[in-house]
């Protein structure tokens, strides 16, 4: 019963995600991208909204004229039962939804990237107060004792004490740096934004395989166990018809055969375990748990429909993923450096500092002071200095060398963007290609299960003596018969179950590589407009 609730619900969210499926919930807007894509750019497109998800109940096919864009074919009836975690371990009952909605709770890739977006934000306010004084607050003590030379040249003995104290300001920044800085700041600043929603994509993704892979594990749980009790069932079969109808050989044969599926089971709550562990590290929960989802591992998601051409698709790509925005950015930032440098020699520097003291620094307060020993006069003083310098670097040749290396550095950022680009391209190629694979491998792998099934029930039945040959009796089927479609049996399981797993991670992979903000999957949950895909007729 509670495994029919946890279904109903995941089919709830995934049926209301289409909803928010779609690029204008995205927190980058790509019209804000300052400069599009060289090369393979495209100007932004109508984006069509992805096929809404669906879970494809049990029992249920889906016909489609197009055998190659057909959706996933429903699970096998016959399919064994998944068993509880509480015998393997401490369980963790969850869902998909709570799992993609933890995603952006507390994993270290996001803080990482909000760290570097909060840097970023930091050395921004910076370059904005460039021209802004530094303030000084002190006391100046001076004390001389023996030779001294006037302005006037003349050199005589004295002693002397001066003692000062006040505030003042201090200045000194380049008007190009003031200017320019805040222009490359900004662009750093878009471009850690655009990062940070690459880490909840790429989080979500992880997320997501995650899920899948321990689904999988447990898929191949339920199928060894009904393996194995097969396989022990063979056993027992091949004692009662030796020696008379077999040799006995043929009951170590189903041993052996019985061995062997243990040793899957044994290796599938391995898998089990291994992949609990990896989704409780991305989602920082408690370790040592063992993740029990509440939906079926026959479960499969439609986000992005397998019918779709890639070619369709890959603008949609281009215009939407943040790693291109993050580049862009950065691109904009090495050209502001780029005019920094080559408007430097045309700029002056400014220095303001107070000269009220023996030291550069307190330009007004309070001042006196007198011969040897002798502090007095004391009264209000305020001294600063004004300097404008346009400096020329090495004979202008050290300004030159500065301006090729920003244009070497604008050069460097725009190959990345190139680099991007066609990453980006061949990511929305390779995951549109395992989509309608996947899919594919999923039917075959459903109709396989079926006859697996089929044929294991009707062997074990068969090792019963059926017609005479001469004075014997003969069984209908043999036993290395019965071993060999038990060990096909466990086979179709586990590939059912990877099939299964491979499509809906598949189908996430899609998903990123369109370059969908995770926000629309983490909070898809809480849709209010979402719906109820109705359940499976039993019969």
């Amino acid at each position: 019963m509670a495994t029919a609730l946890g279904m109903r619900r995941a089919a709830r969210w995934l049926a209301g995600a289409g909803v928010l499926m779609l690029p204008a919930c995205t927190t980058l807007d790509p019209a804000d991208a300052l400069l599009p894509p060289p090369a393979r750019s495209v100007a932004p497109v109508s984006v069509p909204s992805p096929k809404a998800p669906a879970v494809v109940p049990v029992g249920h096919v889906e016909t489609a004229t197009d055998e190659r864009d057909a959706p996933p074919a429903g699970a096998p009836a016959s399919l064994p039962t998944v068993p509880p975690a509480e015998g393997q371990g401490k369980p963790l009952p969850i869902t998909l939804p709570t799992a993609l909605s933890l995603a952006s709770a507390s994993p270290l890739d996001i803080q990482i990237a909000g760290e570097r977006l909060r840097a970023a934000n930091a050395a921004l306010d910076r370059a904005k107060v460039l021209w802004l004084p530094n303030v000084g607050l002190g006391i100046d003590y001076f004390r001389h004792d023996g030779q001294i030379q006037d302005v006037g040249g003349f050199v005589f003995s004295t002693s002397k004490t001066s003692f000062f104290v006040g505030a003042g300001p201090t200045a000194v920044f380049s008007v190009g740096d003031a200017l320019f800085a805040p222009l490359a700041a900004r662009q750093v600043v878009r471009s850690r934004q655009a990062d940070v929603q690459t880490a909840r994509n790429d989080t979500a993704l992880a997320v997501a395989e995650a899920y899948f892979t321990v689904q999988q594990a447990r898929g191949e749980v339920a199928g060894s166990i009904d393996a194995l009790r097969r396989a022990d069932e063979l056993v027992k079969l091949t004692q009662k018809v030796a020696p008379d109808l077999v040799p006995t050989v043929e009951v170590n044969r189903a041993r052996a055969e019985s061995a062997r599926r243990r040793q899957t089971l044994e290796s599938a709550y391995e898998r089990w375990q291994v992949a609990s562990a990896d989704l409780t590290r991305l989602l920082r929960l408690e370790p040592g748990t063992l993740v029990e989802p509440a939906e079926e591992p026959s479960l499969t998601v439609e986000l992005i429909d397998p019918g779709a051409a890639p070619d369709d698709l890959v603008p949609i790509a281009l215009t939407h993923r943040p790693e291109l925005a993050s580049d862009q950015a950065v691109i904009q930032a090495t050209l502001a450096r780029v005019r920094q440098e080559k408007a430097r020699p045309f700029v002056p520097t400014v220095a303001f500092r107070g000269a009220g003291a023996q030291v550069a620094g307190l330009a007004g307060g309070y001042f006196g002071g007198g011969f040897n020993d002798e502090l007095g006069k004391f009264g209000g003083r305020f001294s600063f200095d004004l300097q404008a310098v346009w400096e020329i670097q090495n004979l202008g040749l050290g300004n030159r060398a500065t301006v090729r290396e920003r244009a070497a550095e604008q050069r460097l950022a725009l190959l990345q963007l190139l680099r991007t680009q066609d990453r980006v391209t061949a990511e929305v190629v390779q995951a549109h290609a395992r989509v309608r694979r996947s899919a594919n491998r999923l039917r075959a792998a459903t109709a396989g299960v079926a006859d697996a099934v089929e044929t294991a029930e009707k062997n074990l039945r068969g090792l019963v003596p059926g017609k005479r040959v001469g004075d014997q009796l003969t069984l209908v089927f043999r036993p290395q018969e019965a071993v060999a479609a038990v060990a096909a049996l466990d086979q179709a399981y586990r590939d059912y179950y990877a099939a299964v797993a491979d499509h809906n991670r598949a189908q996430f992979q899609l998903y990123r590589a369109l370059g969908h903000p995770a926000q629309c999957l983490m909070n898809a949950a809480a849709a209010p407009t979402a719906t109820t895909v109705p359940a499976a007729d039993p019969k």
